[in-house]
């Protein structure tokens, strides 16, 4: 099992030497390519760079995506790497079905490490966790991703919270790649836990502030005592 992903996962997460590769065509280059060798039609770093433009030009669902996709011009879609066909070099690009399964079957968590960025020397660091809106399809429940977020708005990763467990499983997780040595970790309520204080202060060499509600009631009653008002 991956560590980010709600499924097997067909390669180790990227290192921050594949982070480090100068262009994104080679950081998308070190993924897997989650599909059989029989029956490729189109270049696989060259799907998500189709993805990586639509959502980048407003695309919000796989429908935009797909649409964006077939409406771009054939400059801008060999620019992507897209397959051509016929002696005329016509670029086509991938259907929306192949984007949606080729992206659903990628490892999302290796997506995020290629694309996100250093936390070492950043002021703050947020955790956050939501469920991705769109992403729930029939019974398949919708997928809850656990990201980390520098003080200036970049990215650094995130995960996919497996399904019958929560977000506290999964933080150790989330920042166990990377050196966040005297950054301020910060999170919500649910991560008031003592081994998230543990792991960032012994582990990461980190600093934490995270907020306290009753799910630590004796550290809750504690801060009650010293402050009445905020009861």
């Amino acid at each position: 099992m991956c560590r980010q992903s709600a499924s097997v996962c067909l390669i180790k997460s990227p290192s921050g030497q594949h982070r480090a590769r100068p262009g994104l065509p080679q950081r998308l280059a070190t993924l897997a390519d989650p599909r059989h060798w029989r029956g490729k039609r189109h270049p696989f770093v060259s799907l998500l760079l189709i993805a990586c433009s639509a959502v980048l030009s407003g695309a919000r669902s796989f429908a935009a995506i797909g649409q964006w996709a077939k409406n771009a011009p054939q400059e801008a879609l060999a620019r992507l790497g897209a397959r051509t066909t016929s002696r005329f070099a016509v670029r086509v690009a991938p259907s929306t079905a192949t984007i949606r399964r080729i992206i659903n079957r990628t490892c999302p968590g290796g997506l995020a490490d290629l694309l996100g960025t250093d936390p070492a020397g950043a002021d703050t660091l947020a955790v956050d966790g939501k469920s991705a809106r769109g992403s729930r399809h029939g019974d398949t429940p919708a997928a809850h991703l656990l990201a980390a977020m520098t003080g200036g708005g970049l990215t650094v990763t995130q995960l996919r919270v497996p399904d019958k467990t929560n977000e506290i499983t999964c933080f150790a997780g989330l920042l166990a790649p990377f050196d966040p040595t005297g950054v301020t970790v910060t999170a919500d309520a649910l991560h008031a836990q003592r081994g998230h204080a543990r792991f960032l202060v012994e582990d990461k060499k980190a600093h934490y502030a995270l907020y306290v509600k009753k799910n630590q009631a004796g550290l809750y009653e504690r801060g009650c005592t010293r402050c009445p008002g905020r009861r």
